[in-house]
């Protein structure tokens, strides 16, 4: 087992807060009724909100789940913790993974998850997911959310600096950076703000040409890892030339964005929820296709940013019914998809979801774009990358040498050195 497997599993994620009830009974802490389906999730708007809905499809006229909500960051910690002690006890018979994080679970804990192989028909979901949520041809997560990324635009700054919607269509990250610039010289903006700590969009370039941290074989691959050099490349020559407005933390993007202080940001479809806060910016948005990597003939014009999916935990409560709860609702129901759609966001990982109503009205936001069709079409073109165990563990070490090319050190001899460091920290 590698080293960093424990820490990586309580890598920090965003932190939400707990969840108000509705349908569902939804708790910040109790599982001790054991008449139910305890299932717990982070974040009361979007995956708490999930289950509840899923929950009247299952069920309509009883109350069959207890949804325990609480932050990311201690579902992890409390699911390690229980799992390494072999004490399940409190733990819940359904549970949220971040794709990010799955494999070091599924790696450390092999018989703690139920396989769900009989219930999901991999044919329906996304390629991309089954590389996280599967170990040893058993699949043991039901896909729920995407995380395909699109380039959120403004189409009066691009208009000011020159550019059509046209222009935008299936750009490389090349044209991506002439674009920038010419949108901060005649328009005073800059094209997106980055956070110098964070390598998310490092993380969305390398997936699109199907490379990540580690290779196939869980080998840690960054001194000759070419997306992830062009990657780093193309994140510190953003912050250098000005291209990018550095901030830090989250909700310093989501002021840049909301505020007009930049002109577009490349990342998850669940984005889209912050960016629609600025209701003064209606019909100013639109979404291309995520840019490509020019000299790499693998990389696409589609990526990934995060996601989630679904798992049942073996021996706790009434693992039956935790199955069939998932097969009816989560793994199959795009009638629940559609609800979601409407009422969360969702981009759902279910491919028939792109064939439901909602999917194909034009969002008055986005200047009438269908953009959950056109992101649920992008969604299938993801390349598939194995997650590893370590993404965070790693990121964190790869962040600091990133720094130091910003700041002006040669980015080959720092791949090299971020190599041996992470070597050294990970048995292989």
């Amino acid at each position: 087992m590698k080293k960093l497997v424990t820490w990586s599993l309580l890598f920090s994620s965003v932190v939400l807060l707990g969840a108000c009830g509705s349908k569902s009974d939804t708790s910040s802490s109790d599982t001790s009724d054991s008449s139910k389906l305890i299932a717990w999730a982070w974040d009361p708007t979007y995956n708490v909100k999930a289950l509840e809905e899923a929950d009247k499809v299952y069920e309509p006229d009883t109350t069959n789940l207890k949804v325990v909500a609480s932050s990311q960051d201690d579902i992890v910690q409390k699911l390690n913790t229980a799992l390494s002690a072999s004490n399940k006890d409190g733990l819940p018979s359904i549970i949220l993974i971040e794709d990010y994080k799955a494999q070091g679970f599924l790696k450390s804990y092999p018989d703690a998850f139920e396989d769900l192989s009989d219930i999901v028909d991999k044919d329906k979901f996304a390629d991309y997911k089954f590389a996280s949520v599967s170990k040893d041809d058993k699949i043991y997560g039901i896909p729920f959310d995407s995380g395909v990324t699109g380039m959120f635009y403004r189409t009066d700054l691009l208009e000011e600096a020159g550019y059509s919607d046209a222009d935008l269509q299936n750009i490389t990250w090349d044209d991506y950076m002439k674009i920038g610039k010419d949108v901060k010289e005649k328009t005073g903006k800059a094209m997106l703000s980055l956070d110098p700590s964070d390598l998310g969009l490092v993380r969305v370039i390398m997936q699109s040409a199907g490379t990540w941290y580690t290779d196939e074989d869980g080998k840690v691959d960054i001194a000759s890892n070419k997306a992830l050099k062009e990657g780093l490349e193309i994140y510190t020559n953003l912050i250098k030339e000005g291209i990018a407005e550095s901030v830090s933390g989250w909700d310093a993007g989501v002021e840049a964005v909301n505020t007009g202080a930049v002109a577009s940001a490349t990342i998850g479809s669940w984005y889209s929820s912050s960016i629609m806060q600025a209701e003064d910016q209606s019909g100013k948005w639109k979404i291309a296709p995520t840019p490509r990597l020019a000299d790499i003939s693998e990389s696409v014009n589609a990526s990934n940013s995060g996601g989630s999916s679904w798992y049942v935990l073996k021996g706790i409560g009434d693992t039956d019914k935790a199955k069939e709860f998932l097969k009816e609702t989560f793994a199959s129901s795009t009638d629940l998809m559609q609800t979601l759609t409407k009422e969360i966001g969702l981009i759902s990982t279910l491919k028939e979801s792109i064939n439901t109503d909602i999917y194909q009205e034009p969002v008055a936001f986005y200047g009438d774009q269908k953009v959950y069709a056109d992101l649920s079409e992008w969604m299938t073109k993801v390349p598939s990358v194995n997650y590893g165990t370590d993404t965070y563990a790693i990121e964190a070490i790869v962040a600091e040498y990133a720094q130091r090319a910003i700041n002006g050190e040669d980015l080959d001899s720092l791949l090299k050195e971020a190599q041996t460091q992470v070597e050294a920290s990970v048995d292989q």
